[in-house]
């Protein structure tokens, strides 16, 4: 079974969107293996987007990550990097497929209202940044 990193951003936070996205990963199987409320500060944003430390949008994106509470969820389940990445739809969201969580509910490309893993080694960075081992359930 494979692991993947989800959170529903600030964005998705504010906006009363946990249940809906919970709710669509669960219809689709997805298992959810450990979830909390955190609210980053801006040296944790820095720390878990260190890999985009050189892009332009570096600054907005740790400003927005911790500019409010974010639920960061652990999802397990066969090819579940790729059935999340197919939920949530394009980063940005004027180019993600109808239905996706995404083209439903982004305001923007940052306030895009989910990340996730692009890859089994992000996953496994991006658990260990906010998840220990005894608290994943599967």
């Amino acid at each position: 079974m494979e692991k993947t990193l989800s959170i529903i951003k600030p964005d998705g936070v504010s906006l009363g969107l946990v249940g809906e996205v919970v709710k669509r990963f669960e219809n689709a199987g997805i298992k959810i293996s450990a979830m909390k409320m955190i609210h980053m500060t801006k040296p944790q944003a820095e720390g878990f987007y260190a890999v985009q430390r050189e892009r332009p949008f570096f600054d907005s994106l740790t400003d927005f990550m911790c500019s409010g509470p974010a639920v960061v969820m652990v999802l397990t389940g066969e090819n579940v990097i790729g059935k999340n990445r197919e939920l949530m739809g394009a980063t940005n969201y004027k180019e993600a497929a109808e239905g996706t969580i995404r083209r439903d509910f982004a305001t923007d490309i940052e306030k895009n209202v989910v990340h996730g893993s692009d890859s089994s080694d992000s996953a496994a960075f991006e658990i260990g940044y906010f998840f220990n081992q005894l608290e994943i359930t599967g």
